[in-house]
């Protein structure tokens, strides 16, 4: 979705300057002429004739990675999303006339599920895997995080899931800087990422981790789809002490913290959720378990992807299956009630852009 609200808040995002005008496909820089297509559900506006020396693999491989994401339908907000989307919606508390930016928006599916709830709601990635319903209900821009291409102040708030640990550090002062810029004074910016910080509880989690590699053993099902997504992980902000500078650094300041002990959620994404998944997921072939061979890596693939797809019909019924998952997502959630005191390498944090101009970019 292009609406022409969208337009009141861009700026060229190769020399920065305001005087845009729009033609039926596209839009236009008077002052470098630079030209962005709108296409089919987003528009173009990544920056013209610059070089970054750091791209992410949804971005190099985003061919490859299309089947294998499962992107394009969505699924409701359950699940280890649905405790994200939760804590996203009591964090920031969205307004009926909100502006704002998923910045690094994926598939746009946290976007999609609360786009109804403000006035506009803007997704940018630099790949276009973009969510269906993503397509049709949210304010896309393919866009780079480094050059955002909104004006100074166009937001209320943005959130930002599942991004930092993908970059190195000098991405995400550029990232942080970038996102600080186009906040308003006042503005929030939700952040769940996280370090390299183990939890104080971390022998108990483990408990269902190697309960899962049991079943792994057994070929019973494997992790390999989720340690592909997983496989660019840097953590570059290793520490809370380095989330800590990297928001000073931004002008940011700390207003909220929340920390993932995923005591019940581990029980369930390593044992309750892959057993589901390969039961139905199998095909009548697949009934007799697997040995481990060179095909099992794309077999486990295929079989996580047809469970999803043979649950979203049901899903979105809202019967018994429904109703059963959000109360695991409530079971997921006593992570955060109980434990999010305690500090671990996952993390919700709220930051505002200060009105005190004594909160400046060092």
């Amino acid at each position: 979705m292009v609406p022409r609200s969208l337009f009141r808040l861009l700026q060229c995002p190769t020399c920065q300057s305001r005087h845009l005008y729009v033609t039926a496909d596209a839009l236009h820089c008077a002052s470098c002429q630079s030209v962005y297509p709108i296409e089919s559900g987003y528009i173009d506006l990544m920056p013209r004739q610059m070089a970054f020396d750091y791209r992410s693999k949804y971005v190099t491989e985003a061919a490859e990675l299309a089947e294998e994401l499962d992107y394009r339908d969505l699924a409701p907000p359950l699940l280890a999303a649905g405790v994200r989307n939760r804590a996203l919606k009591r964090l920031l508390r969205f307004g009926p006339a909100d502006i704002v930016l998923d910045n690094g928006c994926g598939n746009a599916r946290f976007a999609t599920w609360n786009a109804q709830q403000v006035g506009l709601m803007v997704g940018s990635d630099p790949a276009t895997l973009f969510a269906d319903d993503a397509l049709a209900r949210v304010a896309l821009a393919q866009a780079d995080s480094r050059i955002l291409p909104f004006a100074d102040g166009s937001f209320d708030k943005a959130f930002s899931i599942d991004i930092l640990e993908h970059f190195p550090r000098h991405v995400i002062d550029a990232y942080l800087c970038e996102t600080a810029r186009i906040l308003k004074p006042g503005g929030q910016l939700l952040i769940f990422s996280n370090t390299r910080e183990p939890s104080p509880i971390q022998p108990v989690i483990d408990i269902s981790r190697h309960i899962g590699r049991f079943f792994v053993q057994l070929g019973w099902y494997d992790f390999q789809r989720e340690a592909r997504r997983k496989s660019d992980h840097l953590k570059a902000l290793e520490t809370w002490e380095d989330v800590e500078a990297a928001m000073q650094q931004a002008g940011l300041r700390p207003v909220r913290v929340i920390f993932w002990n995923s005591l019940f959620t581990t029980l369930v994404e390593h044992v309750l959720m892959k057993l589901g998944e390969a039961l139905l997921g199998r095909t009548p072939r697949q009934r007799k378990l697997t040995s481990h061979n060179g095909s099992q890596h794309a077999s486990g693939v295929q079989r996580e992807i047809r469970a999803r797809q043979r649950l979203r019909q049901p899903l979105q019924r809202k019967g018994v299956l429904y109703y059963g998952l959000q109360i695991i997502t409530l079971l997921m959630e006593l992570d955060l009630w109980l434990l999010g005191w305690m500090r671990c390498g996952s993390y919700f944090l709220v930051v505002e852009k200060p009105v005190s101009p004594r909160y400046t970019n060092q």
